[in-house]
């Protein structure tokens, strides 16, 4: 590792350029933690790029010779002309890396230098150990630019002093992806029937967002919770501040966006594990967890309990994620259960979140349930017919439930319409 100057950076960086004959291909932190200053000074300085990353977010390069490529498309690339979609669920990622885009260059934020020089990439672990992985097999440059805001958090984060070859320092950036606001009644409902379900000793899966914002407050009277999750937000803090964790587990994550008060707490929190994708999303290792419980959301849900996450119509919107990694690990999880939570109806487009039949790409099928704030539609040990009245009847808007009567009649799913309710709960939904 080697304290360098932005002009030795760009120096470095013009010479990689040379050795290819193509375009340079750079993978860069994404999420909430980009590395802004190495940024710029290759926008300024390499003119043919493919910038790989994560979720990237608004202000990213963007000129003519800068090709992005990514399996999860953020608002600084959606919509971009050029862009190269890879379609892969998060835990594949690494292994894309590995032979469908080798990188020459990897470009992350990490921590001041802690004790022998040791290093951290703080609140963005992810797929980054796996590109600089590859990059230095290959022979390419790691490049580093050390942060005060960045906190130094344990696990697969931990850089040792060779494994980057230059560091510039740079101004604290931001982690901050979502800017908490008031659920709205339906979402608080939503929270409400997530929270219903989830008991002591349980593991959680968390993102980013409102419907976590109205789960997280509804936890807090819970114990020995613990957290499998491939990022953590503020919500962790409820969780903690009110001795909901379980003390005998770290809490588990790939990657961190939040508050100042968040990073000050994953500084140097040994209680916090900060893990590679390659572990965090593995769907085996997901499922040892008890009573996994993962709840992610989706833009739509049809009558066949699939769901889509990815595309508005035909147009992408964002990637598989993770989403395909903790459905299957915690449908496998003993005592664990897969929740699919949306608002029923969108408020946006205007137009109904349960549909007849998905016209475009699924993202995931066959949860434990489907929760709206019309209440949750069990899905799990009912045949198809069943599980499209539940849907119909439990959590699609009043509005459109003759309309979705009629397409399950088309579909050959309405010969369920009226059948009796069972007594008790049949659908394993199970508490810990």
């Amino acid at each position: 590792m080697t304290r360098s100057t932005t002009a030795a950076v760009a120096a470095a960086l013009r010479l990689a350029a040379r050795r290819h004959d193509r375009p340079l291909r750079i993978v860069a932190g994404g999420n909430a933690s980009v590395p802004w200053t190495l940024l710029r000074i290759l926008e300024e300085n390499v003119d043919e790029v493919e910038l790989f990353m994560l979720n990237a977010p608004h202000g990213i390069p963007s000129r003519p010779g800068i090709t992005y490529v990514t399996p999860f498309v953020g608002p600084g690339m959606r919509g971009a002309a050029g862009l190269s979609y890879l379609p892969a669920r998060l835990s594949h990622v690494p292994t894309l890396l590995r032979w469908s885009f080798v990188p020459d260059v990897v470009l992350v934020t990490v921590s001041a230098p802690r004790g022998a020089g040791s290093l951290s990439l703080g609140a963005e672990v992810n797929i980054l150990p796996a590109a600089i992985d590859v990059c230095r097999a290959a022979g390419g440059l790691v490049v580093a630019e050390s942060r005060d805001d960045v906190p130094f958090t344990f696990g697969d984060a931990e850089l040792a002093a060779h494994d980057v070859d230059l560091v510039v320092d740079a101004p604290a950036g931001s982690a901050t992806m979502h800017a908490p606001r008031r659920p709205s009644p339906g979402v608080e409902r939503i929270g409400a029937h997530v929270a219903a379900r989830v008991g002591s000793g349980a593991t959680l899966q968390l993102g980013i967002g409102m419907i976590p914002d109205a789960v997280v407050p509804r936890l807090t009277s819970l114990r020995r919770l613990g957290i499998w999750s491939e990022m953590v937000s503020d919500g962790v803090l409820d969780l903690a501040d009110a001795g909901a964790l379980d003390p005998d587990r770290p809490v588990v994550a790939s990657f961190a966006a939040g508050s100042p008060r968040l990073m000050a707490w994953l500084h140097e929190n040994r209680r916090v594990q900060m893990l590679r994708t390659d572990t965090v999303n593995d769907p085996g290792r997901i499922a040892a967890n008890p009573a996994m419980t993962s709840i992610n959301t989706a833009l739509a849900v049809d009558l066949y309990d699939q769901a889509n996450a990815t595309h508005v119509g035909s147009r992408l919107h964002s990637g598989f994620g993770g989403q395909c990694d903790f459905v299957t690990g915690a449908m496998d999880s003993v005592g664990g259960q897969s929740l699919m939570a949306l608002l029923s109806w969108h408020p946006r487009a205007d137009v109904s979140s349960i549909v007849g039949l998905l016209e475009g790409p699924v993202t995931s099928f066959q949860h434990t349930a489907v929760i709206t704030e019309q209440g949750t539609a069990e899905i799990t040990g009912w045949d198809a017919p069943a599980q499209a009245r539940h849907l119909i009847d439990d959590a699609a808007h009043p509005s459109v439930r003759g309309e979705l009567w009629e397409e399950a009649e088309a579909l050959g799913l309405g010969r369920d319409r009226g059948a009796p309710r069972p007594t008790g709960r049949r659908a394993l939904s199970r508490q810990a």
